[in-house]
């Protein structure tokens, strides 16, 4: 008869990383150490696309379209591709979908894990190393075309701000200031970001912001979903203060993005940035999506 106790690995403090705790009793169970046949074959899972995020003063927030594509198809028109990642961060990804959510929930564990054995939170510099981690342990997959290419955001207690880290397939990481966007539209959507940035946004203007800057991506990228009014399906949108993180409610978000696309009938371009040093108060109001 065998025997019902859990092996002795189990019943030990050991390390507080569980990924290494993972790859030392099951590392089958890690998303990179999966057999693959050879070439590549990307091209068959359903892919994530943009991200944005942006701070403000007293936070940062981090929004996704809905939108999954595999090749020219919509794979999915309602996936969640932004999820809390502990109290005080979040993060999101953009590529191979399957992949990217079972990361993200691994990295949930992962800072759950280190802070049950060490009795403490991770550091939001330590947050940023763990994940780079996690993402290079995918590196042969990502040479495969199962890249996974997230988007970390969080609210840092000691620095008092919040911080926003983007990264490679190869798992390095990069601190962005202001604001960032990953994913098929982000070259679209960080033209949107630097448009209409500003250092004093309030909370309800920056997620107006993104609103716009999702739409702006969809606009030009066929992979990047927009606001789904006949679906009722809209972007989430994760912010994260000194009071912690929180995602806003669909009718909060609905609110904003039916605002931006009733502007947009009437501009579709969408706001015009003021020029000079910053923009006067209301700007986004004259584009016709204020906050």
């Amino acid at each position: 008869m065998s025997d019902p106790r859990l092996p002795d690995a189990y019943l030990s403090s050991g390390t507080s990383s569980f990924a290494d705790f993972l790859g030392a009793q099951a590392p089958d169970l890690l998303p990179g150490r999966r057999a693959l046949p050879p070439g590549q074959v990307g091209e068959l899972a359903p892919h994530g696309t943009t991200i944005v995020s942006l701070t403000f003063p007293g936070g940062v927030l981090i929004a996704g379209d809905r939108r999954a594509t595999m090749g020219n198809m919509i794979a999915s028109r309602d996936i969640e591709k932004v999820y809390p990642t502990d109290e005080y961060s979040a993060g999101g990804f953009a590529g191979t979908a399957g992949l990217a959510i079972e990361l993200m929930k691994l990295f949930q564990v992962e800072l759950e894990h280190y802070e049950k054995i060490e009795g403490t939170s991770l550091s939001f510099d330590g947050k940023a190393n763990r994940l780079a981690t996690l993402i290079r342990g995918n590196l042969g997959m990502a040479m495969q075309g199962l890249a996974v290419v997230p988007l970390f955001v969080g609210y840092d207690l000691a620095a008092g701000k919040g911080r926003i880290f983007s990264y490679d397939v190869t798992g390095g990481r990069y601190e962005e200031t202001g604001y960032h966007a990953v994913g098929s539209g982000s070259i679209f959507a960080k033209g949107s970001l630097k448009k209409l940035f500003r250092p004093d946004l309030t909370e309800a203007e920056a997620v107006t912001i993104a609103v716009e800057a999702l739409y702006d991506a969809a606009d030009d990228d066929s992979a990047t979903g927009g606001p789904d009014l006949t679906r009722r399906l809209f972007p989430i949108v994760h912010v994260i203060t000194a009071e912690g993180g929180r995602r806003l409610t669909e009718e909060s978000v609905a609110e904003t993005a039916n605002r931006v696309v009733a502007a947009r009938m009437g501009q579709p371009d969408g706001p015009v940035a003021a020029l000079g040093a910053a923009a006067p108060a209301g700007a986004l109001e004259q584009g016709g999506a204020s906050a």
